[in-house]
C-alpha cells in the first residue's frame, strides 16, 4: 500500500518519511486510534515503505519485487499477528494460530485496510471472542532471529495487541526489550490503555487523529464518483472516521437493527414496561458476544448525539436522517441530569459482556436502570 492511498494524515506520513530518511526508525511503534482513522492503513503503507529498496522521498516505488510481495501480503520479511480462534481441537498451545488463518487474512485485507475487528470475526466465522495467544509470540521469536531475506528491515504488524493474553504479552515484552537489529514492530491498537504499561513504555506512541472532513469527502468522491454534496454530507456524519463515512452512504442492515433495538429499549424504559424489557433483553442475549458489544457501543454513540442535538447546532450532529427524526422527540429526555448516568450503565454493561456475565441479566438490569434514569428531566 502506498502512503498516497492513506486518506488524509499528511502530518503523520511526513513524520514517518522524515524519520526513515534520517535513519531514525523506532524498533517499536504504537499506532493508537480508531480503525476508521487509518491506523492499519498507515501501518501497511509504512511497512511497504521500509521494505522497498527503491523508495523515493515521498513513497515506495510499487513496482519492485518487494512492493509486489507486500501488495500480495506475501513478503518474507513482513509478519502479521491478529486476533483469532482455534481451527481444530488438535491445535497445540505453542502453535501459531495466525499461520492457520493466513489465506483468510489475505482475502480479508483485499477489501481494504479500513476495517474493524467485528468484520474480521465475521470473515473468520468466529463463535465468541478472539484473542492473540502465546504461540504467536514464540513464533515471532523464531522468525525475528532469522536473517532478513533481502538484507533490510523485518517488519511485524500486530493488529489489536490489546487482545493478547497474558502469556503472549509477557513473551512479546521480552522481544521488545531486546529487539533484533533492523526490526520494526508496529502495534495497531484501538484501546492502548488495555496493554501492559511495560509494553507501552517500550514503544514510540503515535496518536492517529480523526481524518479531516475535506479529505474524507475527496476520497469518497474519487472512489465512488459521488457528487460533492453527498460526499460532504457523508464525511460530516462520519466524525472523521472513514468506516463511518462508508456506513453513512447506505445504512447497513446491522446498523438499522441497532437503531430499531435502541428505539425499542428507550420506549420500553420510558413506559416502564417490565415484561417488554425482559423480552427485549432475552432477544438481545441470543446474539453473539461481539454483536452485543457492537449494540452497546452504538447506544453510547446515540446517547451522545441526542445530548448534543439539544444544543441546536446542526454542524455538531452526526446522525442519519432516521436517527435525527427519532431525536426530535427523544433528545429532550437526554440531559445533564441523566446523560452521564445512562452512559455509565451502558459502559458497565459493556464490561460485563466482555467478562462473559450472563447476558440476560446484564441487559435486563440495563433496561431497568435506564427506566429509572430516563425520567430525570
Amino acid at each position: 500500500m502506498y502512503f498516497s492511498e492513506v486518506i488524509g494524515q499528511q502530518a503523520l506520513k511526513d513524520k514517518l518519511r522524515r524519520e526513515t530518511a534520517e535513519g531514525r526508525v523506532p524498533h517499536a511503534m504504537l499506532f493508537c486510534g480508531a480503525p476508521g482513522y487509518g491506523t492499519l492503513a498507515l501501518a501497511l503503507a509504512y511497512a511497504q515503505y521500509l521494505l522497498c529498496p527503491c523508495r523515493s522521498a515521498e513513497d515506495s516505488c510499487g513496482t519492485c519485487p518487494s512492493c509486489r510481495q507486500v501488495a500480495r501480503l506475501e513478503h518474507p520479511d513482513l509478519h502479521f499477528v491478529f486476533p483469532n480462534q482455534k481451527k481444530s481441537a488438535r491445535t497445540k498451545a505453542e502453535d501459531s494460530l495466525c499461520a492457520h488463518w493466513q489465506a483468510e487474512w489475505r482475502d480479508f485485507l483485499k477489501g481494504g485496510p479500513y476495517v474493524r475487528l467485528d468484520a474480521w470475526l465475521e470473515a473468520m466465522g468466529a463463535k465468541g471472542q478472539a484473542f492473540i495467544y502465546a504461540g504467536e509470540a514464540a513464533d515471532l521469536v523464531r522468525k525475528m532471529n532469522i536473517a532478513s531475506s533481502a538484507g533490510g528491515y523485518k517488519v511485524v504488524i500486530i493488529w489489536y495487541p490489546e487482545r493478547m493474553n497474558e502469556a503472549c504479552a509477557n513473551k512479546l515484552l521480552k522481544l521488545l526489550e531486546e529487539p533484533p537489529g533492523q526490526s520494526a514492530f508496529i502495534l495497531v491498537s484501538e484501546a492502548p490503555e488495555r496493554l501492559l504499561p511495560t509494553i507501552v513504555s517500550r514503544t514510540q506512541r503515535i496518536l492517529v487523529p480523526r481524518i479531516g472532513e475535506a479529505d474524507i469527502a475527496a476520497a469518497l468522491g474519487s472512489r465512488f464518483a459521488l457528487d460533492p454534496a453527498a460526499a460532504e454530507a457523508a464525511a460530516h456524519r462520519s466524525g472523521g472516521d472513514f468506516i463511518e463515512a462508508l456506513s453513512a452512504l447506505s445504512a447497513t442492515g446491522e446498523e438499522k437493527a441497532w437503531f430499531d433495538r435502541f428505539v425499542e429499549l428507550m420506549r420500553l424504559a420510558y413506559t416502564r414496561n417490565a415484561r417488554g424489557m425482559k423480552a427485549w433483553s432475552e432477544k438481545l442475549a441470543d446474539l453473539p458476544r461481539e454483536q452485543e458489544k457492537a449494540f452497546l457501543l452504538y447506544s453510547q454513540r446515540m446517547l451522545r448525539e441526542n445530548f448534543v442535538y439539544n444544543f441546536h447546532c446542526p454542524q455538531m450532529v452526526y446522525m442519519s436522517p432516521a436517527e435525527q427524526q427519532f431525536a426530535v422527540r427523544f433528545a429532550p429526555f437526554i440531559n445533564e441530569r441523566n446523560c452521564i448516568g445512562i452512559m455509565e450503565e451502558l459502559d458497565l454493561a459493556l464490561r460485563h459482556v466482555e467478562q462473559n456475565v450472563n447476558a440476560k441479566m446484564v441487559f435486563f438490569d440495563l433496561a431497568l436502570q435506564i427506566a429509572v434514569l430516563i425520567r430525570h428531566r
